[in-house]
């Protein structure tokens, strides 16, 4: 299992859990699950959110694989220009 850890906004929708372990295989299907556990969540998910599997980020790769035992942070999407 992973160990997920939420930054900045999403701690509002997760009922002041910062970090879990949670059993995924790709980026989809993490937030898939989150969404089912916080369903206020689903929307900030889909809207862009940057995800940081141990120390890698990414952006829009849903289906990028997330190995067992890895630390998955979720953070706000990184704006550039």
């Amino acid at each position: 299992m992973a160990r997920v850890v939420l930054t900045g906004g999403l701690l509002r929708f997760s009922e002041g859990t910062e970090a879990f372990d949670l059993d995924a295989a790709t980026i989809r299907q993490l937030f898939r699950k989150l969404s089912e556990l916080y369903p206020a969540m689903e929307p900030h998910l889909l809207e862009g959110i940057g995800v940081a599997i141990d120390g890698v980020i990414y952006q829009d790769a849903w289906l990028q694989s997330i190995p067992p035992e890895s630390e998955v942070i979720l953070m706000p999407q990184i704006a550039g220009g």
